[in-house]
């Protein structure tokens, strides 16, 4: 009996390695679907929106941030910093938290003082999955027909954003 508990502990890293490595060749969602998500959105004075609610005609840049992100917020300063770079782009801030939580680094923010800035809560989380993300903030760039262009997890340059958004 020991021998064959033995055996199966001994096979397990392999099994385990070979369903990981089967699963791999997936590609996650926004890849398999390369247009801005259509999940239902909360703005910060309750209304919801969808991504029809978008402009046409105009890039953009999603923005998945968590509230309490120092990379988030540092982002976020950089861009609101040099949002005038930004001024032929809409930027859809998503939030997986809840609304009151948005609300205040939306306030902190004063993001109320940037007409292309958008920032929305996603409570269901499905936006995590969506595009597969692992660590925030995660930005993905969309052309004028709102097809996916370029996606960035972690921090990321704005000079880099930029050259994404300016092609």
């Amino acid at each position: 009996m020991r021998y064959v508990f033995f055996v199966i502990l001994s096979w397990l890293p392999t099994l385990l390695m070979a369903q990981t490595s089967a699963n791999s060749n997936a590609k996650a969602p926004y890849l398999q679907y390369p247009i801005i998500p259509a999940f239902p959105l909360v703005l910060v004075d309750g209304h919801g929106i969808t991504k029809n609610d978008l402009k046409r005609n105009e890039k953009t840049m999603v923005f998945v941030f968590s509230v309490d992100c120092d990379h988030c917020k540092h982002l976020t300063e950089e861009v609101l910093k040099n949002i005038d770079k930004f001024k032929k782009t809409q930027i859809l801030m998503i939030t997986p938290f809840k609304v009151e939580q948005m609300k205040e680094y939306y306030d902190q923010y004063k993001i109320q003082n940037y007409p292309n800035v958008i920032m929305a809560s996603e409570p269901t989380r499905q936006i995590m999955y969506f595009y597969d993300l692992h660590f925030f903030p995660g930005l993905y760039i969309y052309d004028k027909k709102q097809q996916f262009v370029k996606g960035f997890e972690g921090a990321a340059k704005l000079d880099s954003l930029l050259f994404y958004l300016n092609k």
